[in-house]
């Protein structure tokens, strides 16, 4: 299993532990909740799993045949709509204590870029990355070995609602953090650079003008992109 250092946005991502003396993986939704504060920690447990995961087929395969992969199912409480649910999942980085010799690999980061939620779509999406030859390729122009922080408002929090709001996705080669709350429109062209805050007063639709530049503004209204 590929791991990488853990930082403050990864708090609930899944780690390694020795247990039983097998290497094994806890998810967050199995911490009880008088320990969360515990498991967030980055100092008491540094790394996370990634999601990649390298298997030997023939360990599957025996694994298989003698019924051993007994995978625990996780509640995970949800809300939907407004309607708490209860997700019934397993993990596939679980089945790791059924391998023998299974062992966690701390990788760069780089090799972890999730995609969770709209904000980390826009990531992707944007000019900081491009696909070749179907590997994701982080753009050099780019200066910041950190990505930029990007913070949505619920507005944009389901996909379709997210791509409506966009002509085209800004370039975010140079911003740092952005985040944006109310009813926000994005015209095409958009570059965003520097600390970039956008927030529609409420009951007010705010629409970003196609080839707009803002740089290390707070934005409520059009002027405040001219000024």
């Amino acid at each position: 299993m590929e791991v990488t250092p853990k930082t403050l946005a990864d708090v609930k991502g899944g780690t390694l532990i020795s247990y039983e003396g097998r290497v094994q993986l806890l998810e967050i939704a199995q911490v009880p909740e008088e320990h969360l504060g515990e498991f967030k920690s980055i100092e008491k447990f540094k790394i996370f799993n990634t999601n990649n995961l390298w298997v030997n087929l023939k360990a599957i395969k025996r694994l298989v045949e003698a019924d051993a992969l007994k995978m625990e199912i996780i509640p995970n409480p949800k809300e939907v709509d407004g309607v708490k649910v209860l997700q019934l999942e397993t993990a596939a980085g679980a089945a790791i204590r059924f391998f023998d010799r299974a062992i966690g690999v701390n990788v760069p980061r780089s090799r972890f870029l999730p995609v969770k939620a709209t904000s980390d779509l826009l990531l992707v999406q944007s000019d900081l990355y491009t696909v070749e030859e179907g590997f994701v390729i982080r753009n050099t122009a780019r200066v910041n070995p950190a990505n930029p922080s990007i913070e949505l408002g619920p507005e944009f929090k389901k996909v379709g609602n997210f791509l409506k709001r966009f002509k085209s996705i800004p370039s975010i080669i140079d911003l740092d953090s952005l985040k944006v709350s109310g009813d926000v429109w994005f015209g095409s062209g958009i570059i965003l650079k520097g600390k970039v805050v956008i927030e529609a007063k409420q009951g007010a639709k705010l629409e970003i003008p196609d080839e707009s530049v803002i740089e290390n503004k707070v934005v409520s209204n059009l002027d405040d992109i001219a000024n």
